[in-house]
């Protein structure tokens, strides 16, 4: 393939994603704020790397970013040195970051401007999507800029949705993030009672997890729940930032959210425990800590998908 793409921002999610692109055969040129990041990344995958986000946009017909949060969505994009200031008429710039839909509807319309198409597009399915290519990807944009897209995130996707126009996809990532809240402290307090009922936790889960009570979170995460090992999958950190998009969101729209207001809070409780680099069903932990159980020897998270 001769399609040039640039991939901005080398986090747990973004390095492997560029790698599917590039041994699809396109030619990727990276962009990461840690330059060691991106250098192993070459080393690893080939392609090129480039100096700033406008260095890597120039010339290439799909750019995607995958930040951190709003602020360093702006950077990388709007600035002197972003992605905009290299980007050619035509070009589609794909945001993987988990972000408002108002900064999304920002910088389509920037976008526009520059006659690019801009397409919010969030993803679930976490570290072990990326890297085995299965993330399901909620998109908001144009139609047609969205059906040129889709057959390239198709290499790191299993299901790639548009949802509406600019900001659709960035809304869709909050249901998602309410929806998981609000399992993952079910699944931790079920797990805290089968504890104190004197239950063997694993025995439950084996039974309950053939039922109406199973989820991804159960299914994958019970395991190391019990261990008390929390260094699998998305960090506390970065799970407050999402909710915390969710109840601003929710203050705008009048939706009422106290679960995952609660849940929100629940995680702060975590963070003060030292657990921010801890992954999100660490609420087992706090509970665990509120019963008077002795805590299991701190863990060494992995850091937040940060460029």
């Amino acid at each position: 393939m001769s399609t040039q793409i640039a991939f901005i921002g080398l986090g747990v999610m973004g390095y492997p994603m560029a790698g599917h692109l590039q041994r699809a055969g396109y030619q990727v040129t990276v962009y990461n704020r840690t330059t060691a990041k991106a250098e192993q990344w070459v080393a690893e995958y080939g392609g090129e790397r480039a100096a700033t986000p406008r260095d890597a946009a120039r010339g290439a017909s799909f750019i995607m970013s995958c930040v951190g949060n709003d602020d360093d969505l702006r950077h990388v994009v709007l600035g002197d040195n972003g992605i905009l200031a290299g980007a050619g008429p035509a070009s589609v710039l794909i945001d993987h970051t988990t972000a408002s839909a108002e900064v999304a509807r920002e910088l389509a319309a920037k976008a526009r401007e520059k006659s690019c198409h801009f397409i919010d597009a969030p993803v679930s399915g976490g570290q072990q999507g990326a890297e085995q290519g299965t993330l399901t990807i909620m998109c908001g944009g144009d139609a047609d800029a969205f059906e040129r897209a889709r057959p390239v995130l198709a290499h790191y996707a299993r299901a790639v949705t548009l949802m509406g126009q600019s900001g659709a996809g960035q809304l869709t990532k909050m249901v998602n993030q309410i929806c998981v809240g609000a399992v993952v402290q079910g699944l931790a307090e079920g797990m805290a009672f089968a504890e104190n009922a004197g239950l063997d936790v694993q025995r439950v889960i084996d039974v309950i997890s053939q039922g109406a009570a199973s989820s991804w979170q159960m299914v994958n995460r019970h395991r190391t729940m019990i261990a008390g090992e929390y260094e699998h999958g998305f960090a506390v950190d970065w799970m407050r930032k999402d909710l915390d998009i969710c109840l601003r969101e929710a203050a705008r729209n009048g939706s009422e959210l106290p679960l995952t207001a609660m849940v929100n809070d629940f995680y702060r409780d975590v963070q003060a425990m030292g657990g921010g680099r801890w992954d999100t069903s660490s609420l087992l932990r706090r509970l665990q800590s509120r019963h008077g159980d002795p805590l299991s020897p701190a863990v060494e998270a992995p850091t937040p998908p940060l460029p």
